[in-house]
């Protein structure tokens, strides 16, 4: 994954005492993603904005909202979560990611 004509915001996110950790990258169109990482553990998030999570590497089992069920989800592999809504993750090995806000 390549970024052109990008801005990085220098402040970093860190969530879960550093266990999850995100740079903001601002694009030309003026669109936004994080780049970050988690490390193991089990993590609930909250959306304001749909988003699109791509999986770059590592393995988490994600629980998206009305659902009971967790789902494996592999380097490579995405999933969306729709605006206003938690996830939960259980984070098997470190995961690097990239958030896309819809």
């Amino acid at each position: 994954m390549k970024f052109e004509n990008a801005d990085v915001l220098l402040e970093g996110n860190s969530y879960f005492d550093g266990a999850v950790t995100s740079r903001t990258i601002v694009l030309k169109d003026g669109s936004k993603k994080t780049l970050g990482f988690m490390l193991p553990g089990e993590y609930e998030f909250g959306t304001q904005s749909a988003e699109l999570m791509e999986i770059t590497s590592g393995e988490l089992e994600v629980q998206l909202p009305d659902s009971k069920d967790f789902i494996t989800i592999k380097g490579g592999s995405s999933f969306n979560v729709p605006e206003n809504s938690k996830f939960k993750v259980k984070v098997k090995s470190v995961v690097d990611y990239c958030c896309s806000y819809l």
